[in-house]
């Protein structure tokens, strides 16, 4: 198997997890705001990206990490979002913030997609 094939088939993997996480997180009455948010360009952007952006019923913007493993093993989805892939997901939430006219209430959760199961963490970590 080729380099290419075995990325193309780990995206897809990682596209279905979000599919999942977010028709399991829209059947829990959040509202998609967008999907894929990424900072453009420049040395600082490199890996800093949303997977889901939503609005939860209370008006919350809720940034969203979704994280796919085929099992638990080596610590399993939730133990892959460390430090470094927290601050690339605050340094992408706090532009996308920098577009809207007023701030409101935000959080950043994670979706664990582990053998087809989903497991929500609301408020995973903070953005200080």
């Amino acid at each position: 198997m080729d380099k290419a094939a075995g990325r193309g088939s780990t995206k897809a993997i990682g596209d279905d997890a979000e599919s999942l996480a977010l028709a399991w997180l829209q059947r829990q009455g959040l509202v998609l705001v967008q999907r894929n948010y990424r900072l453009a360009g420049g040395p600082h952007a490199r890996g800093a990206e949303i997977d889901l952006i939503l609005r939860d019923r209370d008006g919350t913007l809720v940034f969203v990490e979704v994280r796919s493993r085929a099992s638990a093993s080596h610590g399993g989805a939730l133990a892959s979002v460390d430090a470094r892939k927290q601050q690339r997901i605050v340094r992408a939430a706090q532009h996308y913030l920098l577009r809207l006219p007023v701030l409101p209430p935000c959080r950043f959760d994670v979706v664990a997609v582990e053998a087809g199961q989903v497991q929500w963490i609301q408020a995973a970590f903070e953005a200080g």
